[in-house]
């Protein structure tokens, strides 16, 4: 929670640009507390250690604080709570803590300074959810205000259902991975997914092309073994015998080079009647000349999803391509997802304010209803805020429906 007279901004601007902070020694100086945006995570000081690629920061020490000057410091100290408590370091001594970039590694003996983490930048336009609670106990409960008391781990709760619900169609909770289709045409759902946004291939010249999910087939979540007379059987524990879908092994019969080959002789064209027949009704030309179904005619491949093993399988066609999925997150996957944009949080504690009061009982239904109307209100302008709508955008864009059209 921010100081009541200070201003809101902590880090320097070598910690927000260059992920370092410098501090000089004083006489028997051991205690250096890190003020980064970001927390510091604590392995291991031991380079030797299995821990030591746990920590996101290096440490460095100069005797002068000219670059090039910088050695890594790899002697015993401890950090806990962003503090970090070394063997007295000699006066004037330069000490730098310095985050690390996305990809990891050490510096080495070089200049300690340039590279950042890719969790430094962008803080300022969010809050986290723990000065979001503390703020709310604050301003919110206490005697002479609408809540009188209420338990800081209902306030918890309450706070991470607000952050799942605003995650699914208010924030800005949309993530992406980029990946490579195997030989197996499947690749694992995200460990935070809760549904996907967009799936894509990039090209050559990385121009992003949708892939559509098929509705041609299914990946059943179950099958059974059936006796003679088709009754499911058990195993010595009453539990059903599954063997492997018979629907997802003709469908991967079908979907190999065979694909490919009526793709290249359609190249995207409306498929023939010639073409109609055994496959022209389940692939791109999915119905006749004059009854094609949009969802079919396209070329960009397909993907379903495989709930029994949480993976996303591929058409053949899309095998080494390199995919782009966008998929949502409920923000409490991770530690740094928890954070909510500050253009939304007028409406988070607006829910929490109706949350509260609307699950206790012999509560005014007025003062509930009330709460109510003002989440709603609230949440519709975190919404418009949250869109980004830029006038000069809407411009340029119909600046096109100007165009004269020759006959």
């Amino acid at each position: 929670m921010a100081q009541p007279n200070g201003g809101l901004i902590t880090e320097t601007n070598s910690q927000y640009y260059a992920g370092a902070q410098m501090f000089v020694a004083t006489a028997d100086q051991t205690i250096f507390t890190a003020t980064f945006n970001t927390e510091i995570t604590f392995g291991s000081a031991d380079p030797t250690s299995e821990y030591y690629n746990q920590n996101n920061f290096r440490l460095y020490t100069s005797a002068t604080g000219n670059p090039g000057t910088f050695a890594e410091y790899t002697s015993a100290y401890t950090v806990l709570n962003n503090v970090f408590t070394l063997p007295a370091q000699a006066v004037g001594t330069y000490v730098v803590i310095q985050l690390l970039t996305e990809s990891g590694g050490n510096f080495g003996n070089k200049d300690a300074y340039g590279k950042v983490t890719q969790h430094n930048y962008n803080n300022y336009s969010y809050i986290k959810v723990e000065d979001l609670i503390n703020n709310f106990l604050v301003a919110y409960v206490g005697a002479g205000k609408l809540i009188s008391s209420v338990k800081k781990t209902d306030v918890i709760f309450h706070t991470k259902r607000a952050l799942q619900e605003f995650s699914y169609d208010t924030l800005r909770s949309i993530k992406s991975q980029e990946l490579t289709i195997p030989a197996s045409l499947s690749v694992p759902i995200p460990q935070d997914y809760v549904n996907y946004v967009n799936v894509s291939w990039v090209d050559e010249l990385g121009v992003t092309h949708v892939i559509y999910p098929t509705t041609l087939t299914t990946n059943p979540y179950t099958k059974p073994i059936q006796d003679a007379a088709g009754i499911p059987t058990q195993d010595n524990e009453g539990r059903n015998l599954t063997g492997t879908s018979i629907t997802e092994e003709r469908w991967d019969s079908q979907n190999t080079e065979l694909l490919k080959e009526i793709r290249d002789d359609i190249t995207g064209r409306l498929i023939s009647d010639g073409l109609y027949g055994l496959y022209g009704n389940w692939f791109y030309g999915y119905g006749q000349r004059y009854g094609m179904q949009p969802e079919t005619s396209q070329i960009n491949g397909w993907f379903t999803i495989n709930d029994r093993n949480g993976m996303l399988s591929f058409s053949s066609d899309l095998k080494d391509k390199v995919i782009v999925l966008e998929y949502i997150s409920d923000g409490l996957g991770y530690e740094e997802d928890m954070r909510v944009p500050k253009l939304a949080e007028e409406a988070v504690y607006a829910y929490l304010s109706h949350a509260i009061l609307a699950s206790r009982i012999n509560q005014p239904e007025y003062v509930v209803q009330r709460l109510k109307r003002e989440k709603s209100a609230k949440l519709r302008n975190a919404k418009i805020r949250l869109s980004n709508i830029k006038s000069n955008e809407f411009v340029q864009i119909m600046r096109g429906k100007s165009k004269w059209l020759k006959n």
